[in-house]
């Protein structure tokens, strides 16, 4: 990796400001759904903690649009850090002002502090040159080890690091070395599987592996795009009418070039998302109309877990069908499990991929499961993510 990292750091006795993503699900009783993105920023911040220096922990939560809101606050956050890390982390009701610099200015060597929700900030999401500098005065040196927000270029992501001397933190590290060095060198054959609900979100992902790849699996809700494109009938299922073509385009690219482009041959389809009164199993070039493909069918499966089951290498990125739903899950579950099975290096890209794969107790049998859905996309398509470019270089 080509950029500075915690490791080339001098941090003893230093204020370091360090960029979680503690953006964790939290019910109505403030109790942590899944902790895992706390539990990943953990070795970065007891690596510091080790070499002396004073932990100052900036974060988001939910979307609450540069306004204070309650449920948005970071307390349960840094109760569960709190009992990860076996000492007590200091919570400061605010991300700036005199009380937080005061708590700062109390911190001895190998403390923690956890600043307020960053997004309760308007100017967090503008990437105000002012209050990233308002922020950097807080701290000697700056650490990234939000990969769940590296593809923003927010105040607390990215501008700040032109005030301070910067490097990455080691989930940050670790999430960019293992995604580089499965997208420029993998072990062969190499297949990716790629669902989710639109083809428009996953196009530059869909171009930029075709190239790397050497089978292309497709399911989910963006299948019916690439059926459609065959001349087949979808009946009511999500259907992105405007990128019929581009599915195609990329169809015939792929012929072109000699790559194999599996589609689901068969479909799991109900008359909505929450009726799973009546799921029938239907050939996937005749889906009548009123109803919808809300998962991959049997025979699909069985094709796409004996395609993962070959490969020396497995991207996934994206569910099969609406798994959410005990009825729709059959086909996330098969492709979950295969790639648990397999021999394969599994990267599992984070967001939908990554819960699901959590609810089907496998996450441990991946070679990596990111903590960042948008993140690993962007780097999937070939992106520079702008919290990454933004460090200082080696």
């Amino acid at each position: 990796m080509e950029k500075k990292t915690v490791r080339d750091m001098n941090l003893a006795g230093k204020k370091v400001l360090v960029r979680v993503d503690f953006n964790v699900p939290i019910d109505s009783q403030g109790i942590i759904a899944d902790d895992k993105r706390i539990r990943e920023a953990v070795p970065t911040i007891e690596y510091i903690c080790r070499k002396g220096g004073r932990v100052i922990l900036i974060s988001h939560l939910g979307r609450p649009k540069g306004k204070i809101v309650s449920k948005f606050r970071l307390d349960p956050v840094a109760e569960r850090l709190s009992k990860i890390l076996g000492k007590k982390v200091v919570k400061c009701d605010d991300a700036l002002g005199f009380k937080v610099k005061e708590a700062i200015g109390a911190m001895k060597n190998g403390e923690v502090v956890l600043l307020e929700n960053i997004r309760f900030y308007a100017e967090e999401e503008e990437n105000d040159a002012e209050f990233a500098q308002q922020l950097a005065s807080m701290g000697e040196i700056y650490v990234n080890d939000a990969f769940g927000a590296a593809h923003r270029a927010h105040a607390s992501t990215e501008k700040i690091a032109s005030y301070l001397p910067s490097g990455a933190g080691l989930l940050m590290e670790k999430e960019i070395s293992v995604m580089q060095s499965v997208l420029s060198e993998p072990k062969r054959p190499f297949v990716a599987v790629i669902g989710g609900a639109k083809v428009s979100d996953k196009i530059g992902v869909l171009e930029n592996l075709l190239d790397k790849t050497d089978v292309l699996i497709i399911g989910g809700g963006m299948a019916n795009t690439f059926l459609k494109a065959k001349g087949y009938q979808v009946g009511s299922s999500l259907l992105e009418e405007d990128k019929v073509k581009t599915a195609s385009d990329l169809l015939a690219r792929a012929e072109n070039i000699g790559r194999e482009v599996f589609l689901p041959s068969d479909v799991a389809i109900g008359k909505g998302i929450d009726d799973s009164s009546q799921v029938q199993m239907v050939q996937a070039d005749c889906i009548p109309e009123g109803w919808m493909a809300l998962d991959i069918g049997p025979k699909t499966q069985k094709k796409y877990a004996e395609m993962v089951m070959k490969a020396a290498t497995v991207i996934w990125n994206g569910p099969m069908g609406v798994f959410e739903q005990e009825a729709f899950e059959k086909g996330t579950k098969a492709i979950a499990e295969a790639i648990a099975r397999s021999e394969a290096v599994s990267i599992v890209g984070g967001g939908d991929s990554a819960a699901a794969v959590e609810k089907f107790g496998l996450a441990d049998k991946m070679t990596h499961v990111s903590t960042g859905g948008g993140a690993s996309l962007e780097l999937m398509e070939g992106k520079i993510l702008p919290g990454i470019a933004a460090l200082d270089n080696k």
